[in-house]
């Protein structure tokens, strides 16, 4: 007796017009199925947002003889076999390979010999070598909406005929946080369930280590991380930790975590605490080198020290009154005494002529301009007198003659 597919493998669509989600790609994708010539793509996304079949069916579209494999399972040696006689790869999880592996593909799609429709998880940019992806077209994929996973546990629950009521549909649309095929699953988890425990609070009650966790697609996963920001900014330890807790108990990746505490101890704690920025950044290595759950203890030690240290914002808001100049006016030459003379002929020009060395000076200090001529004396930086700032500042405000209260 035949083994029946999994429900994700049976809804798995042939055609683009059953396909769910990624309306942002919908064009292009009409136009990939339109054209004559399939080039080598690289579909980017989080899992079970339809890359793969998207692959495939790009690949069937091209009525061109194509083998599909997947990257774990996939050595050199059986890549060679797998590809006799075959135009098209489509193969799945192409950041497991090796750079010597993925080196393998560079003079097979450079020639056109093979199309390869790949699929990663992982930031391509850090997980494909530059030689391979400067050949493959990227297309970012997105995790499913709300609307169209509720859609996918409809057509799922009536393809395992179970009467599935629209609160429950829309709760495993919730708890599945944008991935069809953990949705399909929690729909055939459902569906073996008593038919007398197919309401919503049987259902919750059956699927509890699931729905704890927020919607990391939704309005709670960016409501949360703004709580846990502007916690830390108004130094309130409590509120910081608490957010934190919603944030990893709700199953969030540690990793956003992590870089929205760098990036406030940049924009909040800033020059009141310059020990701030080290510390998110040893959180973020820890955290990656212990892994969860014991992660949460470097992350609740780097929160409750940026929400107890003195705050500035002042380098964020230096950065961000630079950039209206540029934006506004462009950016202007460099001054010649600026800039570095690399040949004889740039040296007639006058290129570093009249440069002051500061270290030739006492104090490693000389007075002479840095602004192009239009920008003396503008001032984008206004110092704060808040925790290590003050004293950071203090040298500098009397080498430019600056008094506090200005």
């Amino acid at each position: 007796m035949p083994i029946e597919r999994p429900l994700p493998e049976r809804l798995r669509p042939d055609d683009l017009d059953h396909f769910l989600g990624q309306t942002h790609l919908a064009a292009r994708l009409q136009s990939l199925m339109r054209s004559s010539h399939l080039p080598s793509l690289l579909l980017f996304g989080p899992p079970g947002c339809g890359k793969s079949t998207l692959a495939l069916l790009l690949a069937r579209n091209t009525g061109r003889p194509f083998v599909r494999l997947s990257a774990p399972e996939a050595g050199l040696q059986h890549l060679r076999r797998s590809l006799s006689g075959m135009e098209i790869l489509v193969l799945d999880e192409l950041h497991r390979f090796s750079k010597a592996q993925q080196d393998f593909f560079l003079p097979l799609v450079e020639s056109g010999d093979l199309t390869l429709l790949a699929t990663t998880t992982e930031n391509p940019s850090f997980s494909v070598t530059r030689q391979l992806l400067s050949r493959l077209h990227v297309l970012r994929l997105r995790p499913l909406g709300r609307s169209e996973l509720t859609e996918l546990a409809r057509r799922g629950a009536r393809d395992v005929g179970c009467e599935l009521p629209d609160d429950v549909a829309d709760l495993l649309a919730t708890a599945a946080h944008g991935d069809a095929r953990t949705l399909l699953n929690l729909v055939e988890y459902v569906a073996a369930l008593p038919q007398d425990s197919h309401d919503l609070e049987h259902v919750k009650a059956a699927l509890p280590e699931v729905l704890v966790r927020h919607d990391k697609d939704g309005d709670s996963h960016y409501e949360l991380a703004s709580a846990l920001i502007k916690s830390i900014r108004g130094s309130d330890v409590d509120a910081a930790l608490f957010w934190l807790a919603c944030l990893l108990e709700g199953g969030e990746d540690p990793r956003f975590v992590c870089r929205r505490l760098i990036l406030s101890a940049s924009e909040d704690v800033g020059l009141a605490d310059p020990h701030a920025l080290g510390l998110a950044v040893a959180c973020q290595q820890a955290v990656e080198f212990v892994g969860m759950p014991e992660g949460f203890i470097p992350l609740a030690e780097t929160v409750t020290y940026l929400a107890m240290a003195r705050k500035s914002n002042s380098a964020y808001a230096g950065y961000l009154n630079a950039q209206r100049e540029v934006k506004l006016n462009g950016a202007r030459p460099v001054p010649l005494h600026l800039r570095n003379p690399s040949t004889p002929l740039q040296k007639e020009w006058g290129y570093g002529r009249e440069y002051k060395y500061p270290h030739n000076y006492p104090d490693s200090w000389v007075e002479q301009p840095y602004l192009p001529p239009e920008l003396q004396g503008r001032r984008f930086y206004q110092p704060r007198d808040n925790g290590e700032e003050a004293r950071l500042s203090q040298w500098w405000r009397k080498i430019h003659n600056i008094r506090k209260e200005e």
